[in-house]
């Protein structure tokens, strides 16, 4: 991407406080590590920077698959702002948190206008603190 600037997306998660096991998902271990270095690489061929950031100051409660997305953000650097796994994808197909996540990534690097806006009444959050 000589002579381009990349455009930066930004994956946070938040910690977890996990009400139920059954939503349990290790973010620090190696099957996330290598999906966020995988789509690091795709998204750089693609002119976009991905990192991924912890942020330990908020901690979001998880009682079911719904907040396990709540807890995972993704911003860029222009005007889309920071929303909510959940909000991007709304409903997951198979609830599998690495594809829900790789297809949020794909869809505000590729398609940001297919997501609705902040102020949309969508009930997809619960606890996360995004206000959609």
């Amino acid at each position: 991407m000589a002579g381009k600037t990349m455009k930066s997306l930004t994956v946070t998660i938040f910690d977890q406080q996990h009400l139920r096991e059954d939503w349990l998902f290790d973010f620090d271990g190696e099957h996330f590590r290598t999906f966020i270095s995988g789509m690091t690489r795709e998204m750089k061929r693609s002119g976009f920077s991905l990192t991924c950031v912890r942020n330990h100051i908020v901690s979001i409660s998880i009682n079911s698959y719904a907040d396990l997305l709540n807890c995972v953000k993704l911003s860029t650097d222009d005007s889309q702002g920071a929303h909510c796994i959940g909000h991007i994808i709304g409903k997951s197909e198979h609830l599998d948190i690495v594809e829900d996540i790789g297809a949020a990534i794909r869809r505000i690097a590729f398609a940001p206008e297919t997501v609705a806006p902040a102020g949309e009444f969508r009930k997809v959050c619960h606890n996360c603190g995004c206000g959609c």
